[in-house]
């Protein structure tokens, strides 16, 4: 499909996400992917702050409010809990997560899982894989939206946690 993946090797397109235990037969799977110059635990951080704001095109998806540049104090993610925020609104709910590994949740009929994967020593590769069941027919613009403003926010939460 076209857009469907950006950033991945076939080994990491080949690997099992937790969300792939939540859509059995998705009609829509991309892939995405970044290395990140800093190790899991300090990724882990900005990827959790997720739930503040989506870290993309913030005059897109965020209403012009910018994502925090700053860490926060935050508590570990739970399920049940909102997923995101856009505008300072709660979207979606965390499906589960486990510091400093993965982080996923189910957001406008799409499940998607962020996994940080050791790489080298201060070196992770930062993963997403976002999966839907049904809606077939526009599958094709969903994959390229995604693939724009996901590479955004993987580029953005690269940006930060390699700034320390």
């Amino acid at each position: 499909m076209l857009g469907d993946r950006w950033g991945v090797t076939e080994a990491e397109v080949a690997r099992r996400f937790p969300c792939d235990d939540l859509v059995a037969s998705p009609s829509l799977a991309v892939w995405r992917g970044v290395t990140v110059e800093a190790a899991p635990e300090q990724v882990w951080p900005w990827v959790r702050q997720i739930r503040l704001a989506p870290y993309s095109y913030d005059w897109i998806d965020n209403l012009g409010r910018r994502s925090p540049r700053e860490l926060r104090e935050l508590p570990e993610p739970m399920a049940g809990e909102p997923f995101t925020a856009s505008a300072g609104r709660p979207l979606g709910t965390v499906v589960s997560a486990a510091a400093p590994e993965h982080y996923t949740g189910r957001i406008l009929g799409a499940v998607m899982s962020y996994v940080l994967v050791p790489d080298a020593p201060g070196r992770t590769r930062l993963l997403l894989k976002v999966v839907m069941d049904g809606g077939r027919w526009f599958a094709p613009l969903v994959s390229v939206g995604d693939l724009v403003m996901a590479r955004r926010q993987l580029l953005t939460l690269k940006r930060l946690a390699e700034a320390g």
